[in-house]
């Protein structure tokens, strides 16, 4: 199983340990620098089950997203896996991404930057946030930043599950890794978001489903140094029950997407 090789594998824990002596492999620009200095925006919204106007409710799809952002477990397996130590506290923690392309593999790390824990009032209402991003470490392909939220309108209830991302390239000293990332970078960066919204849905509509039929939930796929490894075959398992997702403002329709939208140059 991936899981075990993943949690045993002392490569593997040894290049999480040495990502704690790594730095930050870009300067994060201000709001108005993200057009000039060629920087590429992405935004997505994607629903999930809403609740009752008001406060979150126990249990339900907001909690249980929150549960599942946490760990990280909206992340495709068979795009990413990541490996951390769970006991870490979430701000600062240090993760070990395997990235997984045609057979390859791939180990870039990132760092959790910032948490965010608020109520909002804005322009469409009031708000209940949670989220938190990480920051691209030296040796990643790519420098940048991706902010993952959920987000409660307790006027209506609505539970939004949003990604926002700035980025570009890495300079990459292997002259094959460089061109393939040129040709299929862009691509496998959307269809990993376009997966991460379409599988937090799908979990926490299997979630909230089994917690009515009295089932314990199931759990994802993240690995977590220091943890059992956890199932995997929730690709077989209940569609979500959420409606499609929608871009936050103008969009436009990601190609082979049936959920989540995207759009370039969101500030």
């Amino acid at each position: 199983m991936v899981a075990e090789r993943l949690l045993g594998d002392p490569v593997a824990r040894g290049a999480l340990a040495r990502l704690h002596r790594k730095s930050v492999n870009f300067d994060p620009p201000e709001r108005e620098e993200l057009a000039t200095e060629g920087w590429r925006v992405d935004a997505y919204c994607q629903p999930l089950p809403s609740e009752p106007a008001g406060p979150p409710v126990p249990g339900g799809a907001w909690e249980t997203a929150r549960r599942l952002m946490r760990d990280y477990e909206f992340a495709d397996p068979s795009i990413v896996r990541a490996i951390y130590h769970r006991d870490d506290p979430l701000e600062g923690r240090d993760m070990l991404l395997e990235l997984r392309f045609h057979g390859l593999r791939f180990h870039v790390g990132v760092r959790v930057a910032g948490v965010r824990d608020e109520t909002c009032v804005l322009e469409g209402g009031s708000a209940r946030i949670w989220g938190w991003n990480y920051r691209t470490l030296q040796g990643h392909l790519e420098m940048g930043q991706m902010d993952y939220e959920l987000w409660k309108w307790l006027e209506t209830g609505e539970v939004q599950f949003r990604i926002r991302a700035y980025s570009r390239r890495a300079r990459i000293g292997n002259p094959l890794v460089r061109l393939g990332f040129q040709i299929f970078g862009r691509r496998e960066q959307v269809r990993f978001a376009r997966h991460a919204c379409e599988r937090m849905a799908r979990l926490v509509a299997e979630d909230l489903s089994q917690a009515t039929a009295g089932e314990m939930p199931r759990a994802g796929d993240t690995v977590a140094v220091g943890t059992a490894p956890r199932a995997d075959g929730l690709r077989d398992r209940l569609e979500a029950q959420a409606n499609g997702a929608s871009l936050l403002g103008r969009s436009a329709r990601l190609a082979g997407s049936g959920g989540s939208r995207r759009r370039d140059g969101e500030g």
